[in-house]
C-alpha cells in the first residue's frame, strides 16, 4: 500500500494534507470545548442544545455546498467551507453569549465531536476519487482515514498538554480559548492549500456537459444513484445518532464526571484512541480485499459496539479507559470501506452530492443526540445512559445494513489490495 502513497499526484497530497491539518484541529477542540463553553457560563443542557444545533447548522452548510460542488466547483466550495470555519472559530473566541453562539455554531464550521463536519469530507472524497486509480480507492481512503485519525490524535493530546502547561500562568478558561483560536488559525491553512488545487480535481469537461436539470433530482445533484443514496443515508443516519451521544468532547466530559479526570489525562487518553482507530484502517483495506467491503463495514463494527456499552461498567479509570481503547482500535475499520463502497455505488458524476448527502444524513443523526446526551449529563445517576444508548443503536445500524445490501455485490469491484 505504501506504493500507492507514492504516486499520489499533487492535489492527492494536498486533499490529505487538508484532511490533517483539519482534524487535527478538530481533534483539539474536541477535548476542551464543553470545558470551554461551561467555564463561558453555560449549562449542561445549554450546552448540549449548543452543540445540537451547531451540528445542525453543519448539516445544512454542508448540504448546499456538496449538492452543487460537481456543478459549481470543488475547489469553489472547499474554500467557502474553510471561511465559514475561519469564521465560526473566531466567533466562539470572542463571545460567550449563548445566542451569538448559536448563530456562529449553526452558519459557520464547528466540530464539537473530532469527527468531520462541514462540507470537506464529501468533497475531497469525490476529488480523490477522481485523482486515484479505481483499483487503488481503498487503499487511498485507508490512509486518508488513517492521516485524518493521526491529525485527531495529536491535537487531542496538543490541546491537554498545551492548556495544562497555559493554566500555570492564566486561567483555564483563557487557556481553552487558545485552542479555540487555534481552529480559526487552521481554517486559514486550509483556504491556502485549497487555492492550490488543479482542475484535475474537478468533475471532467464532458461530464459538465451533461448538466443535471433543475429538478428536485438535479439540485441535489443525484441521478441514478438517487435510490441507493437515500436508503445509505437513512443507515448512515441511524448510525450516527447513536454516536452522538459520545461524541468526543462528550466523551471525554464523562470521563470527567466520573473519574475526575484533567484535560491533560484526557488528551493522551484520546490520542491513543485515535491513532489505534486510524492504524485499524490499514488492516481495514487488507480485510475488504478478502470479504469484500460490505461484510467488513458490518463485521468489524458490531464488536467495537459492544465495547461502547461495557466502558461504563467498568469500576476504575484503567479499566474504561482499556476497553475504550479496545473499542477505537476497531471503531475505524468501517470508514476506510464505508467511503470506498459509497463511491463504487455510485455514477462518477454524482460522487460529490452522494458523499454530500450520505455525509449530511450522518451529520444530521449525530447532531440529534448531543442535546438529549447533555439534558443525561446534568443528572448524576443518568450519566451512563449515552454509552448504552450509542452502542445499541448502532448495532442496530449494523444489522439493517447488512440486512439491506447483503444482495448488492459492488462491494467486491473495490475490496482493497
Amino acid at each position: 500500500m505504501t506504493n500507492v502513497l507514492r504516486h499520489l499526484t499533487s492535489d492527492a497530497r494536498l486533499l490529505f494534507a487538508s484532511r490533517f491539518i483539519r482534524l487535527f484541529a478538530y481533534g483539539a477542540l474536541s477535548v476542551v470545548l464543553v470545558f470551554y463553553l461551561v467555564g463561558l457560563g453555560l449549562s449542561e443542557s445549554q450546552t448540549g442544545l449548543l452543540l445540537t444545533l451547531t451540528l445542525a447548522g453543519d448539516t445544512l452548510v454542508s448540504l448546499v455546498l456538496t449538492t452543487q460542488a460537481d456543478r459549481i466547483g470543488r475547489k469553489r466550495m472547499l474554500l467557502i467551507g474553510a471561511v465559514l470555519m475561519i469564521a465560526a472559530g473566531l466567533a466562539f473566541a470572542i463571545t460567550g453569549n449563548f445566542v451569538l453562539l448559536v448563530i456562529a455554531g449553526t452558519i459557520g464550521v464547528i466540530s464539537p465531536s473530532g469527527n468531520e463536519v462541514g462540507p470537506f469530507l464529501p468533497i475531497e472524497q469525490a476529488a480523490l476519487s477522481q485523482v486515484v486509480p479505481d483499483r487503488d480507492r481503498t487503499d487511498v481512503f485507508a490512509w486518508y482515514t488513517l492521516g485524518g485519525a493521526l491529525a485527531t490524535a495529536i491535537g487531542a493530546l496538543a490541546a491537554g498538554t498545551l492548556t495544562q502547561a497555559l493554566q500555570r500562568t492564566t486561567t483555564p478558561l483563557a487557556s481553552y480559548r487558545v485552542i479555540v483560536v487555534m481552529y480559526a488559525c487552521a481554517g486559514i491553512a486550509l483556504a491556502i492549500i485549497f487555492a492550490a488545487l488543479t482542475r484535475a480535481a474537478e468533475v471532467p469537461r464532458r461530464t459538465e456537459q451533461a448538466a443535471k436539470p433543475a429538478t428536485f433530482k438535479g439540485l441535489a445533484g443525484l441521478d441514478r444513484s438517487q435510490s441507493v443514496v437515500l436508503k445509505l443515508s437513512a443507515l448512515f443516519a441511524l448510525d450516527s445518532f447513536g454516536g452522538g451521544f459520545v461524541i468526543q468532547s462528550l466523551a471525554a466530559y464523562w470521563f470527567y464526571l466520573r473519574f475526575g479526570v484533567e484535560p491533560r489525562t484526557l488528551g493522551a487518553l484520546f490520542f491513543g484512541a485515535n491513532l489505534l482507530a486510524g492504524l485499524s484502517a490499514l488492516v481495514a483495506s487488507r480485510i475488504a480485499g478478502r470479504i469484500g467491503l460490505l461484510n467488513t463495514m458490518v463485521v468489524t463494527h458490531l464488536p467495537s459496539n459492544v465495547l461502547l456499552i461495557l466502558v461504563p461498567l467498568m469500576p476504575t479509570l484503567p479499566l474504561a479507559a482499556a476497553v475504550l481503547l479496545a473499542r477505537f482500535s476497531i471503531s475505524q475499520m468501517d470508514v476506510p470501506t464505508r467511503q470506498s463502497y459509497t463511491m463504487a455505488v455510485v455514477a462518477p458524476d454524482e460522487r460529490s452530492a452522494a458523499a454530500g448527502i450520505t455525509g449530511v444524513a450522518r451529520t444530521l443523526g449525530a447532531s440529534l443526540s448531543p442535546m438529549i446526551a447533555g439534558y443525561l449529563f446534568a443528572h448524576a445517576s443518568l450519566i451512563d445512559v449515552p454509552f448504552y444508548l450509542a452502542g445499541g443503536l448502532k448495532i442496530g445500524y449494523d444489522l439493517l445494513l447488512f440486512k439491506a445490501f447483503k444482495s448488492t455485490r459492488a462491494d467486491r469491484v473495490q475490496g482493497g489490495s
